[in-house]
C-alpha cells in the first residue's frame, strides 16, 4: 500500500468496520467489552483472566524509504516478529521498521492498543503466525481500545492477502 492510498473499509468508528468485516465472515466470536487503560495485552490477559498464549498482537511494518510501503503481521502475545529476517525479504525492500504509532493510525483507522487484522485495507499483505492456527481461539484487538475479539483462527482464511508465514517470530 502506497503512503498515499487510503483505508477502504476505515469508517470514524473503528470498532464498527471490525464488528461489520466479522459478520461478512459467517465465522461465529465473541465481543469482549474492556476498560481502554487495560487495552495493551499483557495489562488485558491479567485484569481479564484470559492466557497470553492466546493473545495475539497485530504489528505494522514500514518501509523507510518513499513512497512507503507497508505490511500487518498478526503474531502470538508471547513472540516477537522477526522484521529483519522474515518480514523484509517479503516484502523485498531495502530498510524497514516498525511503523510509527501515527502511521498505524492512519493507515488502519484503528486505535493504537487496538489494531487488529480484520478489517484492514484489502491490499495490505497480512502476514500470520502459523502457532496460532493450532490454537481453540484467539483473541485480537477490535479496532478501539474498549473491545477485543475472541474467536476461532480460521477467521484468518476470510481475511483478504492473508497468509500463515512459517517462522514469522524467528522460533
Amino acid at each position: 500500500m502506497s503512503e498515499s492510498s487510503q483505508p477502504t473499509n476505515a469508517t470514524n468508528d473503528p470498532q464498527t468496520s471490525v464488528v461489520s468485516f466479522l459478520d461478512s465472515t459467517g465465522v461465529p466470536y465473541e465481543i469482549v467489552e474492556i476498560d481502554p487503560d487495560f487495552a495493551d495485552t499483557t495489562a488485558f490477559c491479567e485484569k481479564y483472566d484470559f492466557p497470553l498464549e492466546n493473545s495475539a498482537n497485530t504489528i505494522i511494518v514500514a518501509s523507510k524509504k518513499k513512497p512507503k510501503t507497508f505490511t500487518a503481521s498478526v503474531v502470538r502475545a508471547t513472540h516477537r516478529v522477526d522484521v529483519n529476517h522474515v518480514i523484509k525479504p517479503l516484502m523485498d525492500i531495502g530498510k524497514v521498521s516498525f511503523a510509527r504509532p501515527e502511521e498505524t493510525a492512519e493507515l488502519t483507522g484503528q486505535m493504537i492498543g487496538g489494531v487488529t487484522a480484520l478489517a484492514l485495507p484489502p491490499e495490505l499483505p497480512i502476514y500470520v503466525d502459523p502457532g496460532l492456527m493450532s490454537l481453540e481461539y484467539v483473541i485480537l484487538g477490535g479496532g478501539s481500545r474498549s473491545i477485543k475479539i475472541k474467536i476461532a483462527p480460521e477467521i484468518f482464511n476470510s481475511i483478504p492477502n492473508a497468509r500463515v508465514v512459517e517462522a514469522l517470530t524467528g522460533s
